[in-house]
């Protein structure tokens, strides 16, 4: 019998995220921490593509002729601000209803986008290459985070870079990011989140080595009650960013 061909996708996470796809653009909605965490990650994302490419973060499209991919884009809540940004972007989402979501959205706020219902792995076997990849909240939820990062990593382009954002496996975080948010607070739907899933850094940086890739930079971020946003730290006990790029070959 032949073996069973190695996937990155998880059909109950898919399931779940395309049960909540009519709640993606509503701030106030289920789907509203992200929405509250977005101001943080779209500055850290600009500031540190600009550091890169040389850009003016301060300029009106500081990304205009790069090639973005947002892998797990769910409805495109940072692909359009990239867009709008001056990125030619590809919105990757293995659930077909989020895809449709995202095209109706960019549709309706005259936002040029290349949505496909495609999967990582699908995109690196036809070659694709991009000067960025968002890989934000998604190695949390997928079956095989070694092929996941694998396959984003041949599609970075040789002097690009990727950006990664999940969660990370410690009690803090079981405390605040699970039982915290989705059973207490109820930020999010209960199950959104699965602790054995989490990835600490230790275990993202070594998937990324053998991707080919090393970290450049990274965050914590945490969220300050008073203020009512979400910020960068140093604490990355709980969600954490980094920023990726190819090690150079001798």
């Amino acid at each position: 019998m032949a073996e069973a061909r190695r996937t990155t996708i998880d059909p109950g996470e898919v399931e779940r995220f395309s049960a909540l796809s009519a709640e993606w653009w509503n701030p106030n909605g289920k789907f509203r921490p992200l929405h509250k965490f977005n101001p943080v990650r779209l500055a850290y994302i600009r500031d540190n593509v600009a550091a890169r490419f040389g850009r003016d973060p301060r300029a009106a499209h500081p990304l205009k002729g790069l090639r973005f991919l947002d892998i797990g884009c769910g409805g495109g809540l940072l692909c359009e601000p990239m867009a709008r940004l001056g990125a030619e972007v590809v919105g990757a989402d293995a659930s077909s209803t989020n895809i449709e979501v995202a095209r109706l959205h960019a549709a309706e706020s005259g936002v040029e986008i290349d949505y496909r219902a495609t999967t990582a792995e699908a995109l690196a076997e036809a070659g694709e290459k991009f000067d960025v990849i968002l890989n934000m909240e998604v190695v949390e939820h997928v079956a095989d985070i070694g092929l996941f990062v694998g396959k984003c990593a041949e599609m970075v382009k040789p002097d690009g870079i990727m950006f990664v954002a999940t969660i990370n496996r410690t009690l803090k975080a079981l405390g605040l990011a699970i039982i915290g948010a989705e059973y207490v607070l109820r930020w999010l739907p209960r199950g959104t989140h699965q602790f054995g899933k989490l990835v600490r850094p230790d275990e993202l940086e070594r998937a990324l080595a053998e991707a080919g890739l090393r970290i450049a930079d990274r965050t914590g971020v945490v969220y300050n009650p008073l203020a009512d946003r979400w910020q960068k730290s140093r604490d990355m006990d709980v969600n954490y960013m980094v920023l990726t790029e190819r090690v150079p070959t001798v």
